[in-house]
């Protein structure tokens, strides 16, 4: 299949575009009351402009991201199908200090460390319970904590 069209668009990001087109998702976002939460929070656009600034100073960040593109591509339509019902929950979790980002990831990693202690693992079935819970867990305290750190820099 071809990758690009007669303009040399891709075809994949185009039908992602027309994708967010026909779903209204931006208008849903603008109904939802996100980016006026976001702004009441302190997080506005030109907060943001320093998070580009640095991407921009770092050709690192964008070589990382040009080529994690093919991997992360395929799964950008089902987060465009899933996005107007994360809207609420996103529209309540801005609100979040960053604080206490850092102590539900702090938690989540303690509870990351619990698991592997509190759960034996006696049986294959132990082991994956372990591992599925040790992944969850982590994988939410990763990224709570670097929300944090993010939103950290953002409310400076």
């Amino acid at each position: 299949a071809d990758e690009v069209d007669y303009l040399g668009n891709n075809i994949a990001v185009k039908t992602l575009l027309e994708d967010v087109e026909s779903s209204r998702l931006l208008t849903q976002v603008a109904q939802s009351g996100l980016l006026s939460k976001a702004q009441e929070a302190g997080l506005t656009l030109s907060k943001l402009e320093p998070l580009l600034a640095l991407a921009a100073e770092n050709k690192e960040i964008l070589i990382l991201v040009e080529a994690a593109t093919p991997e992360v591509l395929p799964i950008l339509p089902k987060l465009v199908d899933l996005a107007p019902g994360a809207l609420p929950l996103l529209a309540s979790a801005v609100a979040i200090p960053p604080s206490a980002l850092s102590a539900l990831g702090l938690a989540s990693l303690a509870g990351a460390v619990g698991a592997v202690v509190v759960i034996p693992d006696d049986t294959v079935l132990q082991v994956a319970e372990q591992t599925l819970v040790v992944g969850l867990l982590g994988a939410a305290g990763v990224a709570s904590l670097a929300g944090s750190a993010i939103l950290g820099k953002i409310f400076k």
